[in-house]
């Protein structure tokens, strides 16, 4: 009997093993979004420190650091050697924030946070995504995106609150629609006596499981509304300099290997940025919402 539970426990490991790689949603583009990227100042006192395909945005101060977004799990160490090729110290991040709460955005926060120590702060839909670790129950991608682990730490903002350390002031703006709870930031930030209008927008793209609708009160109360108070922020607020969760999304590399030609003005300023994301958002909606009326007709 013995012998006959020996010989059939390697297979019951084998059967679960395969389940759980079954579960777990794989990552085509992990390995590219991974991809090392040479950190470099946007602005005044804001660098990017992330790998090449996911933002990941550092704000310093004499007080201390704020960082946006913590990217993938495995992000956070090359954020972290990005963050001292820079000159500056994990360990004075004081403040982690987030644009939303998938893996490939949020996955390195945990760790990024046992580092450093500091308050993980966020919309209260992603906080509570964020202590108990998991998917959103309401997400739209919930079945197709991985899991996130648990985060310490974890505070709640106000739509519109903003948060000040050292000298440094940025906004918190919910813009929900990609997920429930996302969030972009505004700030101003200062280079000599030029003065710029900084915003990092998160995503906006209407993506989904398979059978999820957005037109849908069923899947998604009141998802057109929120994708309207997205893009009318979109629209309305300040914008000289646009950062986007997936840099390719504002065009970031164009503009980069343009100020490194030395091209005059500066080509990360674009005032109309964030009113052309907004437009491509609202078309990527429209087409999206035509292919969900579309299949209702045809059924």
């Amino acid at each position: 009997m013995i012998r006959r539970i020996l010989i059939y426990l390697p297979l019951v490991f084998l059967c679960i093993s395969a389940a759980a790689q079954k579960a777990a949603p794989t990552c085509s583009s992990c390995a590219e979004w991974n991809l090392p990227q040479t950190p470099f100042r946007i602005f005044g006192n804001t660098y990017y420190v992330g790998p090449h395909g996911l933002s990941s945005i550092l704000i310093t101060s004499s007080d201390g650091s704020i960082l946006i977004d913590g990217d993938l799990p495995e992000s956070a160490k090359p954020i972290a050697a990005n963050i001292r090729s820079l000159g500056f110290r994990v360990e004075n991040i004081k403040i982690i924030l987030n644009s939303h709460v998938h893996f490939d955005h949020a996955g390195g926060i945990a760790e990024l946070q046992r580092m450093s120590g500091a308050r993980v702060m966020a919309s209260p839909w992603s906080a509570a995504v964020l202590r108990r670790g998991g998917i959103g129950r309401d997400d739209p991608q919930s079945g197709i995106i991985q899991p996130l682990v648990p985060v310490k730490n974890v505070h709640e903002l106000r739509d519109g609150e903003t948060l000040s350390l050292g000298g440094i002031s940025i906004t918190a703006h919910f813009t929900p629609g990609h997920t429930p709870g996302g969030t972009s930031w505004t700030r101003q930030s200062r280079e000599g006596r030029v003065c710029r209008n900084i915003v990092f927008a998160d995503s906006l793209t209407p993506i989904s499981a398979d059978g999820f609708k957005f037109s849908s009160s069923r899947d998604y109360p009141h998802a057109l509304d929120a994708f309207e108070k997205s893009f009318r922020f979109l629209e309305t607020t300040h914008c000289d300099i646009l950062i986007t969760t997936h840099p390719e999304a504002s065009n970031l590399w164009d503009r980069l290997a343009a100020r490194e030609k030395g091209v005059t003005p500066d080509p990360m300023v674009d005032p109309l940025a964030c009113k052309d994301l907004s437009k491509n958002a609202r078309e990527q909606l429209r087409k999206r919402l035509a292919e969900e009326h579309s299949s209702a007709a045809g059924k």
